[in-house]
């Protein structure tokens, strides 16, 4: 079985595929290129890029695409469909490290982190300018209550915060695991005081945070997405937040990645990353590792008698 790594992941994952399969590493592939080295190969391995578009797939003859993380939007998937191709990905690499990073662009957002960082390294002494909120007693609202969102509410306890969320597969004993209510959607945008989404990027869910549902949330709420851009209406939240219809947002993610022309930058009640959710060292071992043993664990199943 040959198989083509066209995306960073861990020395480790490399070294487990290279003691079972032919193993090429090339991470440096333009859409054109990856569409003239592709023949030839039994499986794919990528991370969020390089694309995997149907020009990809159709000049191949691959049997199994491995996604190092948790969205697929980068994957043609209907195309992979006709042609009889499996996908695989590893979402229970990255439930920490995406959970924390929601934590820790919270708390630099109620305590003005950010600007009292800035203003030090400047010479300027802002305390009387900085008072900040506390998070404890407050309602965190989690919509997709899966390995990420049940990982935040074990943070969330800790802090002292009720935790509400919603999910179209309603899980009830992880729920009550975590002591976690489930609310309706419409409900629990006017209930939290933190929104924070953790759901793929689909048609059923682009745009899914537009002007409806910002203008159902509490003034002084703030919205955190750290999953995919396209699940908020990135015009919507502009002007959301620029009118004061919600205080704040914090945005891991973007439509279009770099966001190099979003207004949203310009805005001083955000907080931005460059969708750094995933990006730890623990997290990206983890990915690359669980990929290399699902590639081994279909290779003996599908291993011809």
């Amino acid at each position: 079985m040959k198989i083509l790594v066209a995306s960073d992941i861990a020395p480790d994952a490399i070294t487990l595929l290279q003691e079972h399969f032919d193993v090429d590493v090339r991470t440096d592939l333009s859409e054109e290129e990856l569409v003239a080295a592709i023949p030839g190969y039994d499986a794919l391995v990528v991370r969020s890029k390089p694309r995997v578009p149907r020009s990809v797939i159709e000049a191949s003859s691959l049997s199994i695409i491995a996604r190092a993380g948790v969205g697929l939007d980068n994957i043609d998937l209907a195309a992979c469909k006709e042609r009889g191709i499996e996908v695989v990905n590893s979402p229970a690499a990255l439930s920490e490290s995406v959970a924390e990073l929601v934590f820790a662009m919270l708390l630099s957002f109620e305590r003005k982190i950010v600007r009292a960082d800035n203003a030090m390294k400047e010479g300027l002494w802002l305390k009387k300018e900085l008072k900040g909120t506390e998070i404890c007693n407050k309602t965190l609202g989690i919509i997709g209550f899966g390995r990420i969102g049940s990982h935040m509410a074990k943070i969330a306890a800790g802090f002292g915060m009720r935790v509400i969320a919603y999910d179209v597969h309603w899980n009830e004993d992880l729920a009550k695991g975590y002591d976690v209510e489930f609310w309706d959607l419409d409900l629990l945008y006017r209930e939290a005081d933190y929104l924070s989404l953790h759901v793929p990027l689909l048609p059923s869910t682009k745009g899914m945070i537009s002007k409806r549902e910002l203008g159902m949330m509490k003034k002084d709420a703030v919205l955190i997405n750290t999953s995919r851009g396209g699940i908020v209406d990135e015009e919507a939240l502009y002007n959301a937040l620029s009118a004061g219809t919600i205080r704040g947002a914090c945005l891991d993610v973007f439509e279009h990645e770099p966001p190099e022309d979003s207004p949203l930058l310009h805005l001083d009640n955000i907080i931005a990353t460059p969708h750094i959710g995933a990006s730890t060292r623990e997290a990206q071992d983890k990915a690359g590792v669980i990929i290399a043993e699902q590639l081994i664990a279909w290779a003996q199943k599908n291993r011809p008698v």
